[in-house]
């Protein structure tokens, strides 16, 4: 099979080797060490903190609790996700920043910075299942700040859809770039890291192709971060670079020694489409 990234090491991380734990209201795994699990070999990857893949079930949450200097989203698989800010009017039903539900496809953004203190909750009858990832931004002490965004299915369907990008100034934005939030890749949320998230959902049979660096990033050596998580009860599969090694769902990869303008192709090779989750990292 031919590869296009021949100078790129591609290293799978594969569902079994990734934490897990059953609380019964929280079924979570780990693709880096959390909370009472701890690998030296998965603590992070690039900015890449923290990758879990929650299934909470229905009446079920995470309580009121603090953050600070972390960038945190939860990316929804299925279900609903309700996200509340300690701050927010109870019994006010309309969406903010400080309040909001997120559904199929949807994301939840939070700036920690200085603190923050929130929860996120599932109300509905169903199972939520997200991916909640953290990154490490490039400074600290940082204004807090929620955003969300809406992506569909359809336009995953077509190609990568960039979900976030860099803030506009960088590591000097000034207060007047800090309220703007504007990302550098349009469309997206603002995110204070040189680093891009993206996903697609992929037909059987069908290939992808994702542009390390998403057009919008700064450092020009990077590493991408590739999550397949588990929505088709095992009957999607991908290949990366045309590479020997199919990843199953629950598998993620490390590629790294890549280039920003590198082409990084995905292939769906299963039975079901397959969603995929791009992490661009410096």
């Amino acid at each position: 099979m031919s590869n296009t990234l021949r100078h790129a090491k591609i290293t799978p991380h594969r569902s079994a080797a990734r934490g897990h734990n059953n609380h019964g209201w929280l079924d979570t795994y780990h693709s880096f060490s959390f909370a009472d699990w701890y690998n030296p070999n998965f603590t992070h990857f690039g900015s890449l903190r923290v990758l879990n893949e929650d299934r909470v079930k229905a009446n079920s949450g995470f309580p009121t609790h603090p953050h600070r200097d972390f960038e945190i989203f939860s990316y929804i698989l299925s279900g609903e996700l309700t996200h509340t800010d300690s701050t927010h009017k109870k019994g006010d039903a309309n969406e903010s920043e400080l309040f909001c539900k997120v559904r199929r496809g949807d994301i939840q953004f939070t700036t920690a910075g200085t603190g923050v203190t929130h929860s996120e909750f599932n109300y509905g009858r169903d199972p939520v299942h997200f991916l909640q990832i953290w990154a490490i931004p490039w400074k600290r002490g940082l204004p807090p700040r929620y955003s969300w965004g809406k992506y569909s299915d359809d336009d995953k369907r077509k190609g990568f859809v960039s979900l976030l990008s860099p803030l506009k100034g960088g590591k000097d934005a000034t207060a007047e770039q800090e309220k703007a939030a504007e990302p550098t890749i349009p469309g997206t949320i603002a995110i204070h890291a040189d680093f891009v998230m993206a996903a697609g959902i992929i037909e059987p049979g069908n290939k992808f192709e994702w542009t390390v660096g998403g057009k919008g990033t700064e450092a020009t050596k990077r590493k991408v971060y590739v999550h397949f998580p588990m929505t088709k009860g095992g009957k999607a599969r991908i290949r990366l670079d045309g590479r020997e090694d199919v990843l199953v769902e629950g598998d993620g990869a490390f590629v790294d020694g890549v280039n920003a303008g590198d082409k990084l192709v995905v292939e769906s090779v299963g039975d079901a489409e397959a969603e995929v989750v791009v992490l661009d990292t410096e």
